[in-house]
């Protein structure tokens, strides 16, 4: 509960920044599936590198003096039984890129993979072109999967010497479905005997209750609490012959309810204030103003009569303003919700900043029992 003094419902607000602020004392509380909360060891999606060239440019491309450009275009011409100078290539159709892709686990060979290319040279766009032939790399230096096909940007641009105008980015495009892979990464799980399942958010109340859940269901002893972030998995002996994927899916249905530690996050550059769940606050007094000070400078100038003797003088006048905001002050007692400060905070016309600024005081006095991140 608040108890006001001072309050001036006529006080003036400016708002200058957007205000964002989320409140999870929600009820019910919702249960999330536990595969949208964690993830088996090992299962996992790699990432893919190659560099390529970007060809049919509408003169948008690298200029002549890019040499790794000239110098890729003259080893796929000799891989191609023709023999050229490098130096004698124009390259401004031509634009040098690096291509990546992320490749899902357990992708067979001649499953599609979207792919980005970026340009690393001078190119002004990549609009028209298409991608010549590409193998992606993992990082142990084998191909994975080729990538070719015409490159979408999503963009454009036009004008002249005068003036020119762009939409969108023009030095990064897409291929949708533009890899196709060459070599699976190898993963077996038939025959396993236990799994590691890993919280995305490590959390000891979490895993405590996902095994608790997974014991229910499954059975007895199939799931162990390893740390904060970790369990065991234990896969019954009728399931390890051929039926781990289904074991598997059947624990990535069940349903837990996640706990959070009570944390606040604000950003001071954009004024967003982002307010978990379990957030309250001691007992505190809060009282919040703000100084103004304004200095006007006036030149006063004074003018001789024509035809007289005198002499222009000029005088600078400074006029000093300093404005107080009469303070509100506001009680807050012991077990206050984080949304109860906010919907106080809002009544007394704290802005944004004000906000931050009180949330920062709080914590400096002990009152805000959650953690603090300042972005």
């Amino acid at each position: 509960m608040f108890n006001f003094y001072k309050f001036k419902s006529s006080q003036y607000i400016s708002i200058t920044m957007i205000f964002c602020t989320i409140c999870l004392n929600i009820s019910p509380v919702y249960a999330a599936r536990i595969k949208d909360i964690a993830a088996i060891k090992g299962i996992r999606t790699n990432q893919l590198i190659g560099y390529g060239l970007v060809i049919g440019l509408d003169g948008t491309g690298d200029k002549s003096g890019t040499d790794f450009t000239t110098q890729g275009l003259a080893n796929m011409m000799e891989r191609m039984g023709i023999s050229v100078d490098k130096n004698s290539l124009k390259v401004k159709n031509i634009a040098a890129v690096m291509v990546t892709a992320n490749i899902p686990p357990f992708s067979r060979i001649g499953n599609k993979l979207d792919v980005v290319a970026s340009s690393v040279g001078d190119a002004k766009s990549l609009a028209g072109g298409t991608l010549l032939l590409t193998p992606l790399k993992g990082v142990d230096g084998k191909v994975y999967a080729l990538a070719q096909g015409p490159v979408a940007i999503g963009g454009a641009s036009a004008g002249d010497a005068g003036g020119s105008k762009q939409k969108n980015h023009l030095q990064v495009a897409r291929i949708a479905n533009g890899a196709t892979v060459e070599r699976e990464i190898p993963m077996k799980l038939d025959g396993k005997k236990a799994l590691t399942l890993s919280l995305l958010n490590p959390d000891f109340t979490t895993a405590s209750r996902v095994a608790e859940t997974i014991n229910a269901s499954i059975g007895k002893g199939v799931a162990e609490t390893v740390d904060s972030s970790a369990l065991q998995l234990n896969i019954p002996e009728k399931m390890q012959a051929n039926q781990v994927a289904e074991f598997i899916a059947d624990i990535e249905s069940l349903e837990v309810i996640p706990d959070t530690k009570a944390k606040v996050v604000v950003n001071e550059k954009t004024g967003t204030v982002i307010i978990g769940d379990n957030v309250t606050i001691s007992t505190v007094a809060v009282a919040h103003g703000s100084l103004t000070v304004s200095i006007k400078k006036e030149l006063d100038v004074s003018q001789p009569e024509p035809f007289s003797e005198g002499e222009t003088v000029a005088n600078e006048q400074t006029d000093v303003k300093m404005e107080e905001e009469e303070v509100s002050l506001m009680t807050l007692e012991g077990g206050t919700t984080i949304g109860e400060l906010v919907r106080g905070l809002n009544s007394i016309g704290a802005t944004p900043r004000d906000m931050i600024t009180i949330l920062q005081s709080i914590k400096a006095a002990g009152a805000l029992q959650a953690d603090l991140e300042i972005l």
